[in-house]
This record gives structure tokens, C-alpha cells and sequence, in this order.
């Protein structure tokens, strides 16, 4: 499973399984333990930045004294310190504190400031690196162990999802256009039909009145003949 601390596995393998321990255990809500173990990762660090300047200085506030009176005191070595010093003061009360707290937000900012000292630590190591310098915690990666998607990844979804429904929504557009077009076509040709109907209609009803008028006229004619002496 993928851990945000796996630029780690080619430095030092020891802390990457350590902070990969303390990464499991927030997945499983185990949030003291989570906060015990990122402790254990800070102070392994600080042990291993020390190195031959360590004297008699055995437990982590010991060395974490000697390391800020050695520092030049810039503001990366600064914040290095506070790092490691939140990792020390909260890794101390999940071990000695009279109740579990079961504080996620607490063990999450645990391990983002572990892995601000893993990104130190490594430029330490290995000298600078863009790519590690840009890396930010992925709490997607965290809790599903899947990477998260970069914004290049999600924008080109984006798009392909854009494309897709502006050519369903064509599609349904040029189908109701073709439905709306025949409709007046029906209608006209209704309307011709009816027409044409009336048109009969009409033409038959002159004809009747045409023939009534001459067989009135006829037989008007004939009475007025046969009255007439």
C-alpha cells in the first residue's frame, strides 16, 4: 500500500517502516498509539541529525537541547525544531496521559508535521529536490492508500465528462427539433384535407342550388302555361 512517506524507503528504511506503522494505525483509529509512534519517528531523526556531535545525551529532550544550541538558527532549522518538538510534546501525552483521548485531528497534524521533517530530513540526506519540495501531505492517501489524482488528471476528466454531456445535450436538442418540424407538416397537410373536403362540399351545394332554382323556374313556367287559357 502507498504511503506518503515512500521517498523515504531509499534513505533510511528503518523510518520509513516506523512512520508507515504510525500511518496504519491512524487507519485504524488507533489515534494515541498514531501519535506514540510519530514520537518514536522524531526522535530517531533527531538521534540520526545529531550524530557524532551527541555526547551523553540519552533521552530526546537531551538531544533536542544540543541540536538547537547547534543549529545557526535560520528559519528551516527553526521550524525543523518545532516540528520535532510537537512531535515530542504530543507523543508524551498519548503515552502518559490518565485517559484515551481518541483525538484524530490531533494525530493527523502528527503525522504532517512528521512528514515536513521527513521532507528536512531528506534534503538533509540527500541534498534538495524540487519535486520533494513541492509535496504536500495527501490525507486522500492516508485513509484509502491510493494516490490522489493531480490537478492535470482531474482537469483532463473534467473536460472528457464536459464533452460528453454537451454532446448529449446536441443530440436531445436535434432530436426535438426534428419532432417540432414534423408537427407543422402534419398539420398542414391536415389542414389541406380539410380543405379540399370543404372545397367539395362547396362546390356540391352550388349545384343543388343551381338545379332547385332551374326545376322551380320549369315548373313555375308549366302551371303559368296551363292556367293561361
Amino acid at each position: 500500500m502507498a504511503t506518503n512517506f515512500d521517498f523515504l524507503k531509499s534513505t533510511d528504511k528503518n523510518l520509513f517502516e516506523i512512520i508507515s506503522e504510525a500511518e496504519k494505525l491512524y487507519r485504524d483509529e488507533y489515534f494515541e498509539q498514531c501519535m506514540a509512534q510519530t514520537r518514536r519517528f522524531g526522535e530517531n531523526i533527531c538521534k540520526d541529525v545529531l550524530g557524532d556531535r551527541r555526547t551523553s545525551e540519552e533521552t530526546f529532550d537531551d538531544m533536542l537541547a544540543t541540536l538547537k544550541d547547534k543549529s545557526k538558527g535560520n528559519p528551516q532549522e527553526k521550524e525543523f525544531l518545532d516540528d520535532l518538538y510537537f512531535l515530542k510534546r504530543n507523543g508524551n501525552k498519548s503515552v502518559h496521559g490518565g485517559k484515551v483521548e481518541k483525538d484524530g485531528i490531533k494525530a493527523l497534524e502528527c503525522l504532517q508535521r512528521a512528514f515536513e521533517v521527513a521532507i528536512s530530513y531528506s534534503v538533509y540526506k540527500n541534498g534538495p529536490s524540487d519535486k520533494l519540495l513541492r509535496s504536500q501531505y495527501d490525507t486522500e492517501l492516508l485513509v484509502t492508500g491510493k494516490k490522489n489524482k493531480s490537478l492535470a488528471q482531474r482537469y483532463n476528466e473534467e473536460k472528457i465528462h464536459s464533452q460528453k454531456i454537451n454532446k448529449t445535450r446536441k443530440l436531445s436538442e436535434k432530436s426535438n427539433q426534428k419532432s417540432v418540424s414534423k408537427k407543422p407538416l402534419k398539420n398542414i397537410k391536415n389542414n389541406h384535407k380539410k380543405y379540399e373536403k370543404k372545397s367539395k362540399l362547396s362546390a356540391f351545394g352550388l349545384v343543388m342550388i343551381i338545379a332547385f332554382t332551374i326545376s322551380i323556374t320549369t315548373i313555375a313556367f308549366l302551371l303559368l302555361t296551363i292556367i293561361r287559357p
